[in-house]
């Protein structure tokens, strides 16, 4: 069995406005050496799959048809046996 560990980011070009607002209040709170936040999705699965390829090409696949939207995100992970 392995746990992926899924970070899911938009791409550097998409507008980010979630990060603005939060970019912003950090600002108002004081924290302006703050200069850009981007706000993305942290994502953990376990693989029932004794063979790491295996495990490797499902998270893969279901990064690309489910987790990430390809168009607008980058999705890296780590693979670890739990």
């Amino acid at each position: 069995m392995f746990v992926a560990r899924i970070r899911i980011t938009l791409k550097p070009k998409v507008n980010d406005p979630q990060g603005q607002t939060v970019m912003d209040s950090l600002r108002t709170l004081g924290f302006l050496c703050v200069t850009d936040v981007r706000i993305g999705k942290y994502i953990e699965v376990r693989v029932d799959e004794v063979d790491k390829e295996k495990a490797d090409q499902q998270v893969r696949t279901m990064c690309d048809q489910l987790l990430a939207n390809p168009v607008i995100e980058d999705f890296q992970y780590e693979m670890s046996p739990v």
